[in-house]
């Protein structure tokens, strides 16, 4: 790579670590490309399309390649298509505060390590992520009563018995459904609320719904828009499973796991199907 190239790939690490920066949580490859996008003034070439790829274009592959880089450095954690900025990673990019060097430091770190990714895994990654999308969009457009019925599957599916359920036009209430983790201990009940507003739940309101389940029950919320950082720090100083949060990422991956055990009306309603990419060596 020569300095040219070394400088934009750097301009593209700057963009993607600013997005980083003030995110705890992370962010998506799709939330971080689209912002590089957006604020890189793109050229043609950058734009185009890599043929072998599926759709991605040049700078994705640019920023990707540099991305897998920092994450072998140690700089960048990679969980679930979430990445985030660790604390070694924030450390030097105060040392190296020009975006070329910061790169050109972590290529010298992992040096003796063979980076190059190749097209075959950056396809099935560009995949993993268009996948996601699809199914976190198909989820989130379900009117509440259907995504209900989703939750009462899964969770049947879990070993949990229905106790009540809430009526297809329910509107008001905060509990959508009543399940009994052992189906012998009517004595521990779930209660369980959907929050499908569109709106992260913040802790003012967990609070307030931890504040109205009986201290012998236990509370699960599922809000397909997440958490915000001060409702997650909220319920982590809870009791053991005393209050339980499900966002969309984690009840899709709880679906998929559960797919073969679940009938076949609740695979009708969210169905599923696998496709197999060729799988590079490590």
């Amino acid at each position: 790579m020569n300095a040219n190239e070394a400088a934009r790939t750097g301009e593209f690490l700057r963009i993607l670590i600013s997005c980083l920066w003030n995110k705890p949580a992370g962010a998506s490859t799709r939330t971080l490309m689209d912002s590089i996008a957006a604020a890189a003034r793109l050229t043609v070439e950058e734009s185009s399309l890599v043929p072998g790829t599926a759709g991605i274009c040049r700078y994705e592959v640019t920023t990707r390649q540099a991305m897998i880089t920092l994450e072998k450095a140690g700089w960048l954690l990679h969980e679930n298509d979430c990445w985030l900025l660790t604390d070694a990673g924030r450390l030097v990019c105060k040392d190296f505060r020009d975006a070329a060097d910061f790169y050109t430091e972590s290529r010298r770190v992992v040096q003796d390590l063979d980076l190059v990714k190749p097209a075959a895994r950056l396809t099935t990654e560009y995949a993993r992520g268009m996948a996601r999308q699809q199914i976190h969009a198909y989820l989130q457009s379900l009117p509440r009563h259907e995504f209900r019925a989703l939750v009462r599957d899964l969770l049947v599916s879990l070993g949990c018995t229905p106790y009540w359920v809430a009526p297809a036009d329910k509107q008001r209430g905060r509990v959508d459904l009543v399940v009994l983790p052992d189906p012998l201990d009517a004595g521990v009940q779930i209660l369980v609320q959907i929050r499908n507003d569109g709106t992260a739940l913040s802790a003012e309101s967990l609070q307030m719904l931890a504040a109205e389940t009986h201290p012998g029950n236990r509370l699960l919320c599922i809000c397909p828009a997440g958490f915000s950082e001060q409702a997650l720090h909220f319920a982590s100083t809870q009791a053991p499973a005393r209050l339980l949060l499900m966002d969309l990422e984690r009840f899709s991956r709880l679906w998929i796991e559960q797919y073969p055990k679940l009938p076949a009306e609740a695979r009708q309603r969210f169905p599923l199907e696998a496709i197999h990419f060729l799988a590079p060596a490590e």
